[in-house]
């Protein structure tokens, strides 16, 4: 089976696009796959160090503020149609598959230009303006909640099969990555995203130097690669002394590993981010970025500390006092950290990646709806 994916700008679009074609490369020896993405996205990395290759096109978003910039925007619309229609009829895939970011929407568009079946998948609760832009132009819409079928137009193209989880995440275990990473304390894990989130940053920085000075965890922060230099450089402006107990990094590139280490997690409320904690049974910290389309982060966060799953800290309230203290409140409790694992297990969806891929084999046979 030939697959053309469309997914870019954040790990949260691209990551879901590398762990369907690696499940498909699994079941089919003769699986290939071709990526689409813009050069400004994290695609650039990703999807190359998943030995997979891509084809670039130029593409932004809509700006809902300044009108006039849209021509701008509608004149790389139909260049980016017309480069993806040339990648189709090159590429000769048996169906496409788009996992969200603004590359996904000219593929769609393409797809039905071209007549090779499509699904596109949505993440969150609530969908996003690719997505439903994209709904006429595609044969499935892959959905991770039941009530998004609520908030789409074309209700019999929807498939709930929730959120692909990478198998890498799945099959990782406590113990042997917790050796082969060398943790010997409470591990703490704390990310903003793949591309960082100054908030949290600037929050954890202002927490480093008594982490450093108590010596009770290890905590590895991931930075985002947008700004690790910044960071770096506010550190050693603020006098800050690094102990052996703490690392920091631009990218946190073996997730699965450090996340499966990890006593607490503390991160944004992302849908792919909480279905992983959710599939490890990790207690967590969530900071919802309130930045987001219908602030469906915060809904993300509320599903989980509804359940008594995870803890939640709204960014108006974020302070370096407050997260220290919730997380050391959080490692020294053994007994409470057993407790929102077993009540994550419910949340856990783990077989979207065999859901998805059932799709795909329909569109490749013609068995569509």
């Amino acid at each position: 089976m030939r697959v053309l994916f469309a997914g870019g700008g954040t790990g949260g679009h691209i990551n879901p696009a590398i762990s369907i074609a690696d499940y498909a490369a699994k079941q089919d020896k003769d699986f290939k796959a071709l990526f689409v993405g813009t050069k400004s996205g994290l695609e650039t990395k990703l999807v190359p160090k998943a030995g997979y290759d891509i084809e670039y096109i130029e593409i932004q978003g809509f700006d809902r503020k300044h009108i006039f910039r849209n021509f701008e925007t509608v004149k790389k619309l139909i260049s980016a149609r017309r480069k993806c229609n040339k990648i189709i009829k090159e590429f000769k895939p048996d169906c496409i598959v788009c996992t969200g970011g603004y590359v996904s929407g000219p593929v769609a568009m393409a797809s039905k230009k071209m007549k090779v079946p499509s699904l596109i998948h949505e993440q969150n609760v609530y969908p996003g303006m690719t997505v439903k832009g994209s709904a006429n132009y595609v044969t499935y819409l892959a959905l991770s909640f039941e009530e998004t079928i609520n908030h789409m137009q074309h209700k019999e193209k929807c498939v709930v099969t929730g959120n692909p989880i990478r198998s890498e995440i799945l099959h990782s275990d406590y113990k042997k990555s917790r050796e082969k990473l060398g943790i010997k304390k409470p591990f703490v894990l704390i990310f903003g995203g793949s591309l960082g989130a100054d908030r949290i940053n600037d929050t954890v920085i202002g927490m480093l130097d008594r982490i450093s000075k108590d010596n009770k965890i290890e905590l590895l922060f991931g930075t985002g690669d947008r700004n690790y230099d910044k960071i770096m450089n506010k550190i050693k402006e603020s006098g800050i002394t690094l102990s052996d107990n703490i690392k920091i990094v631009s990218y946190i590139d073996n997730m699965a590993e450090c996340m499966a280490a990890a006593d607490v997690v503390v991160s944004r409320a992302g849908a792919i981010t909480v279905s992983e904690i959710a599939a490890l049974g990790k207690p967590s910290i969530l900071i919802p970025s309130p930045n987001v389309v219908r602030n469906h982060q915060e809904q993300n966060a509320r599903e989980f500390e509804n359940k008594n799953a995870a803890e939640l800290i709204l960014e108006k309230d974020l302070t370096s006092d407050a997260l220290y203290d919730k997380i050391m409140s959080m490692v020294s409790d053994k007994d409470r950290l057993k407790e929102m694992s077993e009540n994550l297990k419910p949340l856990a969806k783990v077989d979207a990646l065999e859901k998805i891929y059932e799709l795909m084999i329909k569109m490749a046979k013609g068995d569509r709806k």
